[in-house]
């Protein structure tokens, strides 16, 4: 069942009613509404189906449905009967409610590409230019199978370089835990004992740790009202333009990432490149499509500018060969791909190249990162123990220091 958002008209009193509706298909949901004696004006879909649940799809149920339907549909099924048993087989509710609304649009006359472009947080503008250009080829089988690999590459690739980055974000996260136990609980404890010793001197990082620690003791509040401003505001400023510029320039360029962010991009480029062309769309449409995909601002505008000159009769090896958002490698396959007429092997090899260059720098990363997160571990703890442990020596080696249980006499004498 699929939720409906409605406008309709009394028949009988002339009045305007909205509301919701549970319905199979926008067919169904219509008759629903007349069968109540009202006049639909507006239905749409909501946002959200039966039991709440969302239309957000994951990468693997989509790859499993495409595999699926590609694989009915080359085994002779009609396009309407492999919807439905893939539907009946899907164990994603989110997904299946997806699946019910393309059924009842492709029943109603419509192809798969445009039920598809229904649902754009689902199936992107790779997928639906994929699917369309397989059902005006007839070969929307290969289009699926296309489709699943390069999800599954993609996807893997994203999850490397999650991996990547995973690590150092735990361990500091870790580490601000500790550091901020050790701060808030332990420190004003050692500073209650050395109150009470007399000729006691704190050293300075003792007394800079001990007045973070009055300060987030007393403040705190503060300091979780600015974190949550700066988070809110960073995450905002991040999605604008400017914001979307400046990080995406520094995932190209930033040390020591930018090697693994930009291998990853050309992967990416090359592998739904390839894609693209192999399923027959035009050159001008894969450089627009894949702009989008490749998810960086820098790279889009690059592959805008380079359609422009594809436009004005230039190779789009040579468009590329200039480019410094473009590694080297890529406008050299390209070119030999422009030359022999098998750019999409080309494109295929040239993904296959960049996938593994991800994995040696996935590698490569892991080996400076880890020992420079145990150095900085290092730091800190010394830090700490230094503050703790400092203000004790400091009092062995005071040679005025005496004791508060400790009596002495002066001798007397008589005559």
């Amino acid at each position: 069942m699929l939720n409906y958002k409605y406008s309709a008209r009394n028949t009988a009193t002339g009045q305007e009613v909205k509301g919701t509706i549970q319905a199979d298909s926008d067919g169904a949901a219509v008759k629903l509404i007349r069968d109540q004696g009202l006049t639909p004006i507006n239905v749409s879909l909501g946002e959200k189906g039966f039991g709440g649940f969302s239309k957000r799809v994951g990468s693997k149920d989509r790859v499993l449905f495409s595999r699926q339907l590609s694989t009915l549909i080359n085994a002779g099924l009609p396009l309407l009967q492999a919807l439905r048993s893939v539907n009946e087989q899907t164990s994603s509710k989110s997904l299946k409610l997806v699946e019910n609304q393309i059924v009842s649009d492709v029943e109603g006359g419509g192809t798969l590409s445009a039920a598809m472009a229904k649902h754009p947080k689902v199936f992107n503008q790779v997928y639906i230019s994929l699917i369309a250009a397989g059902e005006s080829s007839g070969t929307l089988d290969k289009a699926l199978d296309r489709l699943a690999i390069q999800q599954e590459k993609d996807a893997d690739l994203v999850s490397k370089v999650r991996g990547a980055l995973m690590y150092p974000v735990i361990v500091l996260v870790v580490m601000g835990v500790v550091m901020g136990f050790m701060i808030v609980k332990v420190l004003p404890q050692v500073k209650t004992i050395y109150n009470g010793l007399p000729g006691a001197n704190l050293p300075l990082v003792t007394r800079v740790l001990l007045t973070i620690s009055d300060f987030l003791t007393h403040f705190w509040w503060i300091v979780l009202i600015v974190a949550v401003v700066l988070v809110f505001v960073t995450t905002r400023w991040a999605r604008t333009g400017p914001g979307k510029q400046v990080i995406d320039k520094l995932k190209m360029r930033g040390w020591p990432i930018g090697r693994l962010f930009m291998k990853m991009y050309m992967a990416r480029f090359a592998r739904t490149g390839s894609t693209l062309v192999a399923s027959g769309v035009p050159l001008l449409q894969v450089l627009d499509i894949t702009g989008k995909a490749v998810n960086n601002v820098h790279i889009e505008a690059s592959l805008a500018r380079a359609s422009q000159q594809v436009r004005g009769g230039k190779s789009l090896a040579d468009a590329l060969a200039t480019d410094n958002n473009f590694l080297p490698l890529v406008p050299s396959m390209l070119k030999i791909g422009e030359q022999s007429g098998a750019m999409e092997e080309m494109l295929a090899k040239a993904a296959d190249y960049y996938e593994k260059e991800v994995d040696n720098e996935v590698a490569a990363i892991s080996s400076i990162i880890e020992p420079v997160m145990m150095v900085l571990l290092g730091v800190v703890a010394f830090i700490i123990v230094a503050a703790v442990l400092l203000p004790i020596y400091g009092l062995a080696g005071n040679s005025n220091f005496t004791s508060p249980t400790a009596t002495s006499s002066a001798p007397t004498t008589t005559k």
